[in-house]
Order: structure tokens, then sequence, then C-alpha cells
């Protein structure tokens, strides 16, 4: 109530957005309040009477009680002046104020009423001492004993209430730091949130920045590499059409869940395991040896979109509440409607906050947002229904004539792998169906992730065919790629990439318009950041990229394609350049490295025989690298 009546800047902001916003608050609220006073409930839950009885446990309650006030009014008053100051709550970022603690001090005594404030927490700190022992010495008054079967009731009750109140909510994922930005309003959005859980949110990621003096030593290379500025540290390139299409053209970005190339008929796999997809690579524009950065959705999802690596160590970019606004090309198709589409829930690794903080306008249709709704597994609804539910919101669109931009998330190709017994034309096959000895040479683990990738391969083709009876086909771009590779058996098929542990990042990238690009295969390397920068060229829509990202038709006359790959290697984080048939990797700690060619049956490391490419190569992962930690932190959305 404090922040809302002195702090917020809610003056624009909608009456509905506000209430939405403020019963988020209450819940964060409600949350840091149960994780506060957690400890001292489980002590008087276990101890029993004896709380009342022992002096000791009195004093313990009374020193937590004030302390935990004094902790949280603190953090809250750091939080006043912090937002007061950057117009944005207090986050692990405000750490870097104790770099010269003599400066940040007379700051704060200059700036606001510090020693009132220091009276003021004096008080503060004596009322809830008096208040706590008023509390014990009336409870420990009380002599009524209770039953065992109603203690009993009470133990339970209270676990649960204050387990609730930890997890607050009633969906499949508990509530989180990346609910708040459901606003377009950024005042909207920093008011939700509470400062002390988001500041422990960030805290995880805060020594996660970067290192000014390999960047400026490796920038040299990385901007021979992208054409960019020589002079300065900028990695702005601007993109203008002489003309541009008369009718705008639709795009729809698919990531098909788990899928590589390994697992696919048209690259080799024996089993006809994607007959569809097949056929549309056949007339589509595709790049066969595409690499995604890092394998595991969340980090497929933050690339795709923010057009920058996930590099993060601990758990995934998009879970970093400090890096999530950036300048990405998504946000720049003016004039056209944005959709995020997902069967289960935008809050899954935070997804939410990494669609909403970058793109305006964007709409974003999750679990509770469709017409039908029969949920297949822990993912939400399957695909099929997934792609029928997209189509009817596509084809509004289209009928009212406003271009759009889709990205639409699958998940059925993915474990517990749920598919339906029979779906029009698809049922999945037995085991009687597939040979032990087929299955083996396939590298598919079992039938049934098998079918899960078979019925992903035949929605596909049905939402293609519904595009078509609801006539926005002709006029759009569909992108397909694969977020990772599934978990398959080592076969001869790619076997050298299995030994390399870059299979997983092995994925499909190709782009059916058969109105906007010729059907041939390009067999030079992409990487995952690429995909919005192409896109929008082929769309001619006029852009500026701040990214990593290139554009894959201009690189590759200039034979500028590479992928950067970032893996584990032995368990310690490693990353690793994929150009041509050479594939160059190096651990972050040991610094072990080594360069190998992939066409080759044997893992031989070549870095003693090519030691100038092994170099250059070096140089090149290291400008990727740490350019991408620069681009996390500098690459902010300007404040409008």
């Amino acid at each position: 109530m404090i922040f809302y009546t002195f702090f917020s800047q809610l003056d624009e902001a909608q009456t509905i957005e506000i209430q939405k916003a403020f019963w988020l608050g209450v819940r964060f609220d409600i949350k840091i309040s149960v994780i506060a006073f957690f400890p001292l409930a489980s002590l008087i839950l276990i101890v029993n009477y004896r709380f009342f009885k022992n002096k000791t446990y009195k004093k313990i309650a009374v020193l937590y009680l004030v302390l935990v006030y004094l902790v949280l009014t603190l953090f809250y008053l750091f939080d006043f002046g912090y937002y007061d100051y950057l117009n944005i709550r207090l986050d692990a970022s405000s750490l870097r104020f104790l770099d010269d603690i003599k400066i940040s001090s007379q700051v704060l005594i200059e700036s606001y009423p510090i020693y009132k404030g220091l009276l003021g927490l004096l008080i503060l700190c004596f009322l809830i001492f008096i208040f706590s022992k008023f509390i014990f010495i009336y409870f420990s008054s009380q002599k009524k004993t209770i039953s065992k079967k109603l203690k009993a009731i009470y133990f339970i009750g209270t676990i649960l209430l204050m387990s609730y109140g930890i997890y607050n909510s009633i969906t499949h994922y508990p509530l989180r730091w990346s609910q708040a930005f459901f606003s377009k309003n950024n005042a909207v959005n920093q008011f939700a949130l509470n400062p002390v859980l988001y500041f422990f949110d960030s805290f995880a990621f805060r020594s996660e920045g970067v290192d000014i003096n390999k960047l400026n030593t490796y920038y040299p290379v990385i901007a021979r590499h992208l054409d960019l500025p020589k002079d300065k540290i900028s990695f702005e390139r601007k993109t203008a059409f002489d003309s541009t299409f008369t009718k705008k053209p639709n795009l729809v970005i698919i990531m098909m869940e788990s899928v590589g190339v390994k697992p696919m008929s048209y690259y080799g796999n024996p089993i006809n395991s994607t007959p569809y997809m097949d056929s549309i690579i056949k007339r589509s524009l595709n790049f066969s040896n595409f690499f995604v950065h890092k394998a595991g959705t969340a980090a497929s999802v933050f690339a795709s979109v923010t057009g920058l690596p996930d590099i993060d160590d601990v758990k995934t970019a998009s879970r970093n509440p400090m890096v999530i606004n950036q300048r990405i090309i998504f946000d720049q198709f003016e004039g056209y409607e944005k959709l995020y589409f997902l069967g289960g829930s935008a809050n899954w690794a935070n997804i939410r906050g990494i669609f909403q903080s970058n793109i305006k306008g964007l709409k974003i249709f999750e679990e509770g947002s469709y017409e039908i709704e029969d949920r297949a597994d822990v993912w939400g609804i399957d695909d099929y229904d997934l792609f029928k539910e997209s189509d009817k919101e596509l084809y509004k669109l289209h009928k009212k004539g406003k271009p759009f931009v889709a990205y639409i998330q699958t998940a059925t190709n993915h474990m517990p792998f749920t598919v339906p017994d029979k779906k029009e034309n698809y049922k999945p096959l037995t085991n009687r169906e597939i040979s032990s000895e087929l299955l083996e040479k396939s590298g598919f683990k079992s039938i049934a992730q098998l079918n899960a990738l078979r019925y992903l391969d035949f929605n596909i083709q049905r939402f293609l065919d519904r595009s078509k009876e609801s006539g926005y086909y002709k006029n759009t771009i569909f992108a397909f790629f694969g977020d990772h590779n599934t978990a398959m058996k080592r076969t001869d098929l790619f076997s050298k990439e299995y030994d390399l542990e870059i299979q997983p990042h092995h994925v499909p990238f190709f782009i059916h318009a058969p109105n906007f690009v010729k059907n041939t295969t390009i067999n030079t390397n992409g990487k995952l950041a690429d995909i919005f920068p192409t896109l929008a060229s082929i769309a001619r829509v006029n852009h500026t990229n701040y990214t990593l990202g290139d554009n894959l038709m201009d690189s590759i006359s200039s034979n500028k394609n590479i992928s950067f790959v970032y893996l584990k290697i032995n368990g310690e984080p490693s990353v690793g350049l994929l150009k041509d048939s050479l594939y160059y990797s190096r651990t972050n700690v040991t610094k072990t490295n080594g360069l190998y060619n992939l066409n080759e049956k044997e893992v031989k490391d070549y870095k003693s025989i090519y030691p100038e490419i092994t170099k250059q190569m070096d140089s090149l992962l290291n400008a990727y690298y740490h350019a991408t930690k620069y681009l996390y932190f500098n690459n902010k959305k300007l404040v409008e």
C-alpha cells in the first residue's frame, strides 16, 4: 500500500490491470510471509507444549520475530529507494552499490532521511519485541489440553496451509516472478512484484556478468564476422528494403518438441518415422546443418525469440530475471498481430516473462484460453487440439485482413509420449508392426517414442491442411525447427555427433512458403539465433538487428555460416563452434580444447595438426561467448 501510494506510476494504467497486479502482489506477499514464518512454525509444531514452558524458546521466538521484521522492513525501504532511483524493483544487481560502500552510504544519507529512518527502525523493533512477548505470555497462560486427534489435525492442517501459501497456485506450476510480467505497461509489472522474492530469484544469477576486458579483446573478431562497426562496440545492423510486399505475408513459427535430424526418415532413419515432414521438406527451403545453441526447450525458446544463445550455467536464461528484457526482431513486425500458442501454462520455465517483456501487443494462448481443453498430460492439451485451436485464431485474423506472426510451441513429442489410440487416419504402431531389430537400428528407445514423433508428423500435415482450408496458406511463411533432439541410442547414423555429444543440438529447420522461397537444401551451418533475421528478410520487414543472429541467406554468400553450441563435456560447462565439417570445442573451466572433423568416423583431435585453424576458431568461439554475455546486460530496451 505504501508503494502504491507513494512510488507506483500507474496514472496511465488500466483499472483491470492494476487490480490484477494488486492481487498478484497480495499472493507474493502471502508467499514471503509464510516463508518468513515457516522456521518458527516448524519449531512450535516439533516441540509442542514445551515451547511455552521453556524460557529459551521464548527468547528464540522473540529474537527471531524482531530480526524477521527488521530484515523485511529494510528490504522494503531499500526497494522504495531503488525504485525511486531506477524505476525497477530491488534485485540482485543492486549489490553492485556495495562495491563502494562509502559513496553509496553518502548518497543514501544525502538523499533520504536516514537518521530518522534508523530511529523509526529502533521503535519498530521495540514494538515487535513487546508484542511478541505479549503473544508468548498470552498463549503460555492457557491451560487447555487438546486430544491427540485434534492435535494431528492442527499439525497436518498447518503444514498443508503453509505449503499452499508457498506454492500459491492451483495450477501445475507454482507462483513465480514471471507472472508479474503480464502487462504491456512496465509500471504495472513492477507494481506486482515482491522485492524480497524478486531479489532472491535474481540472486542466483548475481555473478553472471560480462568480462569487459575479454569483450574488448574479442570484439574485433565478432565485428569482422558480422560486419559490425570497428571503432565502437555496437551490434546494431539496420535492414531496409527498397520494396515490400503489397500484402504483408503472415509468419507462423512452429517449435517442434524433441525433434532432431537423427529420428527423421528424411535424414536416413531406417523407420519411416516422418513421411509428412519428409514430403514438406522436399517442397521447402531446408537447412540441413542447423544447430540449436543449448539442448533444452526453455533454452531454445529463449534463443529463438531473443536472438541470443542461452549460456547460463545454473538453470536457463529464461529463468534469469536480469536478462529477459531485450531488443528483438519479433517485436519489430509493425502492423502485425503477434500470438504465442502452447498447450500448457506460460509460467513454465518463466517463458511468459520472455514473451511478455519483449513483444508489444503479444497475445498469449495457454491453458484456459481455448474452446476445447481436453488435457492430455502434464503438458496440457495435445498437439492436435493445439494446432486446431491455433488455426481458429489465425482464421479469424485472416478473415479480418490482419497479418500475423504466430509462435506455436508443441509438446506431445515429449515424455510421457501421450498419443491417442486413433485420431482421424493416425494410429500408433504396435510392437508387432515394428521388429525389435529395426527399432534398435533406428535408435529409438521405445515404440512410444516413435509413435509420439509420428503423431507430431501427422499433426503438422493436418495443420497445413487446415491453413489451406482457412485460406491463409498461400500468404504465409511457415518456419519449422526442432528445439533439441530426443534422447536416442547410438547408431551408425550421425555417430560422430553422438560421440562428441552434439547430437542433441542438430535439429531440422525448414521454411515452407511456396510463394516466397525456392525449394532447395542448404548444407552450410546455421544457428537458432538466425531464425528471425532470416524470416524478417524473407518477409521484407524493415528491422534493426541488435543480436548475434544473422540472415542465413546473406551469410551463405559470404561464407560466414557457423553454429555456436553450449553444452557440457564430462560434466563441465563448455562451448563449441561448427563450420563446414569442422567442430571445435573448449571447456570453460579447465580450458580443454579439441578440433574434430565430422566427416570422419574416428574421433581424432586435429588441433596440433592444424594450429592456425584451431586459433581462428578459438578466437571466434570466444568472441561469440563474450559477446553473448555482453548483450545479456547491454541490449536492454530503451525507456520509452
